[in-house]
């Protein structure tokens, strides 16, 4: 799969894995590609920064917890996240009918 197509994306998929609640930036990587059934895999060039952006707009929270005998930092939706994870799901619903919308077409002629 072109990995593109996942451009735009990361940061909705981020929010949508916290949703379930709070994680770390590896369990976050590893949830991609389980959930995707490997279709996406997020490196650490992309997935850290992205943290960081939502962070920085308040979508995010971090903290720092002990697990597996080292500290790791968790990150948890904020109210502004779940606000904004709601909107990026409609966008998305939108979006997505409207390719499916066109490919359909395409793949009836």
């Amino acid at each position: 799969m072109d990995s593109r197509l996942l451009w735009g994306t990361v940061d909705t998929l981020i929010l949508e894995l916290i949703a379930a609640g709070p994680t770390y930036g590896y369990q976050i990587a590893q949830s991609i590609i389980e959930k995707s059934h490997g279709s996406f895999e997020i490196t650490e060039g992309s997935l850290y920064p992205a943290l960081h952006r939502l962070e920085r707009k308040k979508f995010l929270a971090s903290f720092w917890q002990e697990a597996d005998g080292r500290e790791r930092k968790y990150y948890k939706l904020t109210p502004a996240g779940r606000a904004a994870l709601a909107a990026r799901r409609k966008e998305w619903k939108t979006f997505s009918a409207g390719v499916q919308a066109i490919l359909g077409e395409a793949g009836a002629s």
